[in-house]
């Protein structure tokens, strides 16, 4: 177990010393911390040491193969690095004088028209801070549409029982209430089910296609008639655009709003590399809506609004250097982009088939980027879990798959590939899992009780949701 820096303090050492001040002193006595802030006192050369190693303890798309379902852990080119670092870029500040940053502005606007044509949108607003902000804000946009044609009644958005689980959340936080509409025997939209919910309540549905099962609803033509038909709007969870960029556009699939994660389909740094990005897209009719901030064509300066806008989202006019970052990475792939989507397609689909004879598809047919295994029968017949399975891969310098996601599969390994990696490292995923497969018939207690070379073995997990230690307590 690694130590904190905390416990890594001694008294009286020091990472710096600070020059002596030829400035006037000044006193803050009334703002001045009286009490003993007990800040770790450690030498510069054991702060960087402690540092390099617990980033040797980290797994991430560098590091290793990072299947991580409907979250697409793509590789983060070095060039969108590179870019972002630029000087006129890195350098800039968002109070500047806007003469002197028209070239950062041409750059957003031609992001926004770049996204807007990926998906058939006609304008985006690149403010929202992460994805999930982006769904909070195009929930909003749908709320003020439905308020100023003075629709009051319409408080209802539906939402799939395989969809992320920010959907509802985002939905919630708006003003909504959820309904949930199940999923059929195909993985796709009830349709009879949505028929019955769809009513003159109906605001919106929230919907991922491909869905969280790595399928795409062949009716999704019939359920956006369905929803327009009774007034409500369909709202797009870019999740998963990693596997329909130049293949389909979700405004031809009649979506008047989309939020995308830019860390997941548009390669920028993702988790703790960030910070994130979640621009929206709308189709003209919720253009007025738009954030406060936003760059659109029509508006004289950054600092005006649509008319009927829903005010400011964040502040200034969203995390420029990782949208700088999706830009670089547009424009160096450009019509390659279908490219990319097709490759993502095909390493799902092989691993899905490579698989297939010893793992059981939660859904046998051809998938989008993504893929779900169950090993439902594994639990009953040896006692494994998708957890135990799991921790076992982390032996392997291997991250594992998303667990126990979607619920509506159970003992649910949701596997995504994406494009960026080679059929060699395929191959090694896909030895390693039959491997571990054959593992749990034989000897099961070696993966119930794996991982045994993490820094951190196994944690009780009800224990750390429900009493979590967030802070050091010195003794």
């Amino acid at each position: 177990m690694a130590k904190l820096i905390f416990e890594l303090s001694s008294l009286g050492h020091q990472a710096v010393t600070f020059p002596p001040s030829h400035l006037p002193s000044v006193s803050f006595d009334e703002f001045e911390n009286q009490g003993n802030i007990d800040l770790p006192e450690i030498a510069e050369i054991d702060l960087v040491r402690h540092y390099i190693g617990l980033s040797k303890m980290a797994h991430g798309v560098d590091t290793g193969f990072y299947p991580l379902g409907s979250c697409t852990m793509k590789y983060n080119p070095k060039l969108n690095e590179d870019v972002a670092s630029l000087e006129g870029f890195a350098k800039i500040h968002p109070l500047q004088p806007l003469w002197s940053v028209q070239g950062n502005l041409k750059a957003m606007r031609h992001l926004q028209d770049a996204l807007s044509e990926i998906c058939g949108m006609d304008e985006f607003t690149l403010q929202p801070a992460a994805g999930a902000h982006g769904e909070f804000t195009g929930m909003l946009i749908i709320a003020a549409y439905h308020r100023q044609n003075n629709d009051l009644k319409r408080t209802k958005v539906i939402v799939p029982d395989a969809a992320h689980g920010t959907n509802p959340a985002s939905a919630v936080m708006a003003g909504f209430d959820v309904v949930t509409v199940k999923s059929n025997a195909c993985g796709g939209v009830d349709l009879d089910e949505l028929r019955s919910l769809v009513d003159e309540n109906t605001a919106a549905l929230m919907l991922t296609n491909p869905n969280t099962l790595g399928l795409f609803d062949p009716n999704i033509k019939a359920i956006a008639d369905l929803v327009h038909e009774a007034g409500g709007l369909l709202y797009y969870d870019g999740a998963n655009l990693n596997a329909i960029m130049g293949l389909s556009r979700p405004g031809d699939m009649g979506f008047d709003v989309v939020h995308l994660n830019l860390h997941k389909t548009f390669s920028t740094p993702h988790g703790g590399g960030g910070p994130g990005s979640g621009p929206v897209g709308v189709k003209t009719h919720l253009i007025p809506y738009l954030p406060k901030g936003s760059y659109l064509k029509d508006l004289p300066t950054l600092e005006s609004a649509p008319s009927l806008s829903i005010g400011r989202m964040r502040s200034f006019h969203g995390n420029f250097l990782t949208t700088m970052r999706a830009l670089t990475y547009i424009l160096f792939n450009g019509k390659g982009l279908k490219d990319v989507s097709m490759n993502a397609v095909l390493n799902a689909n092989y691993m899905m088939h490579q698989l297939s004879d010893v793992y059981t598809v939660a859904y046998p047919q051809t998938c989008m980027h993504e893929f779900v295994l169950t090993l439902e029968k594994e639990k009953d017949q040896y006692n494994v879990s998708a957890k135990d399975l799991s921790k076992a891969m982390l032996d392997h310098n291997m991250h594992p798959p998303t667990m126990y996601f979607p619920q509506i599969v159970h003992e649910a390994l949701m596997i995504e590939p994406n494009e960026t990696e080679s059929k060699a490292t395929l191959d090694e995923a896909i030895s390693l899992l039959k491997q571990l497969h054959q593992t749990m018939i034989d000897d099961p207690s070696y993966l119930q009780n794996a991982p045994y070379t993490t820094p951190v073995l196994r944690v009780d997990d009800v224990l750390a949701a429900r009493v979590p230690i967030l802070k050091y307590h010195k003794e």
